[in-house]
């Protein structure tokens, strides 16, 4: 055992395992299509309740180190209790410098805006937030985690967050007005460093409680990213195969088998078309969370959110990027799930008249599942961006 010094704190290295160890970057999968990430078997290492409100670890609480983290600096006990101090220390003491101890210099980071390069990006964002949001708070309603500290940690960050509009922002003065809103990032963690993040920050619902007109920002800004081209002939949506109709995804009827169980609904709901998956999968009482802080209640709430979206663009077609979980038959599961998805505006369910353009959608979902029926969902996707796709001067160029 060695100590490493990392900018003034110390960093445990272990010795090398005799185990092979091979790295597993997000969305990893071994040959038979199931991801080989390493997933916890129980809830020893999890913020408690597991639907939220736990916020803040003290230093009694936290004790030893309850779990192998190789690289990470000593203070931290386990990976949630890095995620959760790394963004009060952050956020709330406001040491943004130590953005550059906690995310590689290369990292990439996911958002509305696309994928960002850099930990110079991250910085410059957070200042400009904190600048327009002085006294921001965020606790953690959540930290679903895998992995381990050979093959790199994954975790599923749900956060709360409030603060008071005080400072100039790209969207006019300071209004004064508190916002409240929640949201999800989603990181893969090497080291003591993030080297990934995706992160949805309901923006949508905070332009809504500071009187920001959404439709105008998301114009403005998908004008600002300068996402304009042409129209240009686009191929079908990767949904059908050779013209052929979507055949189901058959689950293994296994109620261990979690990562089968979102496949399997992610499919036949939203690529076959099979709204009956929300009886198969959810409880009668489930509760769901979306964007624009929509709350819904029971299956028919959430199978109208389906049939909206699909109402809205005709040919979706959705893909799982990535499924990571904890927990057991008897205790429950814990689950994140990454997606995302293509369609064209052809339908008037959500966002005004059709504008026929082609938009790309990605999510993360939170589920609770407990006896083998979902009971909550979080579901958090790039709507602000969305719109800012359908609503700019011209339309975004389809990149892929």
């Amino acid at each position: 055992m060695t100590d490493a010094k990392h900018n003034g704190t110390t960093r445990t290295e272990a010795a090398p395992s005799s185990a092979a160890s091979v790295p597993v970057r997000a969305g990893d999968a071994n040959a038979t299509g199931k991801t080989a990430r390493r997933m916890p078997a129980d809830f020893r290492i999890a913020v408690r309740p597991g639907t939220g409100s736990e916020t803040t670890r003290a230093v009694r609480e936290r004790g030893e180190r309850r779990q192998p983290l190789r690289g990470f600096e000593d203070t931290y006990v386990d990976i949630i209790d890095y995620i959760v101090r790394i963004t009060h220390r952050i956020w709330e003491d406001q040491d943004v410098g130590y953005i550059y101890d906690t995310y590689a210099p290369g990292c990439v980071v996911h958002d509305d805006s696309g994928p960002n390069y850099g930990v110079e990006h991250v910085v410059e964002a957070t200042i400009a937030s904190i600048h327009a949001f002085p006294d921001t708070r965020s606790w953690a309603d959540d930290v679903i985690w895998a992995g381990d500290d050979e093959q790199g940690f994954v975790t599923s960050h749900r956060y709360v967050t409030t603060g008071h509009h005080l400072g100039v922002w790209r969207w006019g003065a300071p209004t004064g007005r508190k916002v409240n809103l929640w949201g999800i990032a989603n990181c893969v963690i090497r080291e003591n460093e993030i080297v990934e993040e995706w992160v949805l920050y309901n923006t949508a619902a905070r332009f809504m409680q500071l009187g920001v007109d959404v439709a105008w920002a998301a114009r403005e800004y998908g004008n600002e990213l300068a996402r304009v081209g042409a129209d240009q002939h686009v191929g079908e949506v990767q949904r059908l195969a050779g013209g052929r109709a979507p055949e189901y995804y058959q689950p293994s009827g296994e109620l261990a088998d979690v990562e089968n169980l979102v496949r399997a609904l992610w499919h036949n709901l939203y690529n076959r078309r099979d709204l009956s998956w929300i009886d198969k999968a959810y409880a009668a009482t489930a509760r769901w969370r979306g964007p624009s802080n929509r709350l819904g209640y029971g299956r028919q709430d959430i199978r109208a959110t389906a049939r909206a979206l699909l109402a809205t663009f005709p040919d979706l077609g959705m893909a799982v990027d990535e499924v990571y979980w904890m927990g057991n038959d008897s205790d429950g599961y814990r689950v994140s799930v990454r997606w995302s998805a293509h369609g064209t505006h052809r339908g008037y369910a959500l966002y005004g008249n059709p504008t026929h353009r082609r938009v790309r959608l990605w999510g993360i979902n939170q589920l609770y599942i407990a006896g083998g029926r979902i009971t909550d969902d979080w579901m958090m996707f790039n709507e602000f961006d969305v719109l800012a796709q359908l609503l700019s001067d011209e339309p975004t160029p389809m990149l892929g």
